[in-house]
């Protein structure tokens, strides 16, 4: 094989190995139920991690920035209660909840920036889950204040499997126009097979207000992460990096059930 023909496969190798190793990152705040009902535990498990959460890999999430609950209008500080854990083989981080009275709880967390080799650039994914309690319903589609953020405009929780999600993609509390929003199924149990590596992250785009769609085909939790580039840099070995802002919420769908 000629020299120049050798580089080209060579190079052509490596793009493609690039292509199908580029898998989604995901911020990710699990808790351990949704919804809770008059009659039910009030405890929750929150399981904080940074993962591709279809594949089943993770990666070692260091201790948040921030992490805060938002309930009944005020902000709480968690981050003191976040304890050690592991999370797909890797580093992460809980806290056991107690719900003390009805609501809409908002838990959001802002990680430090995560250096990515493989995309040569930072990334920080703003983070949030909703849970109602106690029969609660109002105040769910409240802008959380976060730096970039998706605002749910399908109430985030109570839904049914094929039932669509609807948010708007927020900025700097203005909403992003044509913002990408990746979609992913958290596979648990990893009994959830794509039929090829284009099914592993959804890509959907929002429209001229921001607002994006989506249809769930199956119950569990789904992340939304909305994606745009932030207007500064962070230096890694002394040179300009770009940083990836992610709007990243975590939604569960049920099955429907009948008697």
């Amino acid at each position: 094989m000629k020299t120049k023909n050798r580089s080209f496969l060579v190079v052509f190798i490596i793009l493609m190995v690039s292509a199908v190793s580029a898998v989604a990152h995901y911020g990710m705040i699990i808790p351990s139920d949704s919804m809770l009902m008059q009659k039910e535990s009030k405890n929750i498990l929150l399981t904080i991690s940074f993962s591709h959460p279809f594949e089943g890999i993770g990666m070692n999430q260091v201790k948040p920035k921030v992490f805060t609950v938002i309930a009944n209008g005020k902000k709480k500080d968690l981050l003191d209660g976040l304890k050690p854990t592991i999370v797909m083989n890797h580093s992460a981080w809980s806290m056991d909840y107690r719900i003390k009275r009805p609501g809409i709880y908002v838990f959001c967390m802002e990680p430090e920036p995560y250096w990515e080799p493989a995309e040569d650039c930072f990334i920080i994914h703003y983070t949030k889950t909703v849970v109602a309690a106690f029969g609660f319903d109002d105040g769910w589609d409240k802008n959380a204040g976060l730096k970039t953020e998706i605002v749910p405009l399908s109430k985030p929780f109570g839904l049914y499997t094929g039932n669509v999600f609807q948010g708007v993609v927020f900025k700097d509390n203005k909403p992003v126009p044509f913002a990408e929003v990746e979609v992913e199924y958290y596979n648990k149990d990893k009994k959830a097979v794509a039929p090829t590596d284009y099914m592993i992250t959804q890509a959907i785009k929002a429209d001229q207000n921001g607002v994006f769609t989506y249809g769930v085909p199956h119950a569990g939790w789904w992340g939304f992460a909305a994606l745009t580039t932030a207007d500064y840099k962070l230096k890694y070995q002394g040179k300009e990096k770009d940083v990836e802002q992610g709007a990243v919420i975590w939604v569960r769908f049920h099955d429907w059930k009948t008697k």
